[in-house]
């Protein structure tokens, strides 16, 4: 498999495993990586959160290591990526406010390039409009923004992940072995299943 150039879209308290974990995955199977965040450059850091599940009513928030971002947002061209991540976390909720970062989501689906989102990200498709007629999975509690998209939700175990077309979605960190596995076979890696 040759190696994609992937952009993450991240922002300050971005999920801390949903971070790190596929960015480093992705990389050490040789994939360019960059991460990027509005109104960041490359070397600036956003800080995460690391979100469990304690048997409270919703996950509980810690928090995470700072991550440190290696693409300048303002410099980014979505036409030079093959893919897109979106991590989860409270980022999404102000990312999907900013107009370019709605403008390079909408590039991907347009491009039908491959596109992962987990656990909140999916929040940030709804806002860039991509969902209508989609099936997407994302944390339960982001379900009422998919449906309200036009989306089709799909309510899954927490373990799993759910592809349709270019989009792989999951609804938080423990799903990350079938996710980050469902993506490279969109990027065209040969996995075993």
């Amino acid at each position: 498999m040759a190696a994609k150039n992937i952009l993450f879209l991240v922002g300050d308290f971005v999920e801390d495993y949903e971070v790190m974990v596929p960015f480093q995955a992705l990389a050490a199977v040789g994939h360019n990586v960059h991460a990027v965040c509005p109104d960041k450059k490359a070397g600036d850091k956003v800080r995460t959160a690391v979100h469990d599940f304690e048997g409270d009513q919703t996950y509980s928030e810690k928090p995470g290591h700072n991550f440190q971002l290696n693409a300048t947002f303002d410099a980014v061209k979505p036409e030079d990526y093959d893919a897109l991540v979106i991590p989860g976390g409270r980022a999404p909720e102000y990312l999907r406010l900013n107009p370019h970062v709605l403008a390079m989501v909408r590039h991907f689906f347009e491009a039908g390039k491959p596109v992962a989102a987990i656990c909140h990200g999916p929040q940030i498709l709804a806002a860039a409009g991509v969902l209508e007629g989609r099936q997407c999975s994302a944390y339960p509690a982001v379900g009422p923004d998919v449906t309200r998209a036009g989306g089709e939700y799909q309510a899954i175990p927490v373990d799993q992940a759910h592809v349709e077309g270019n989009l792989v979605t999951a609804p938080a960190w423990p799903a990350h072995p079938d996710w980050i596995a469902k993506f490279l076979k969109l990027l065209g890696a040969k996995i075993e299943l």
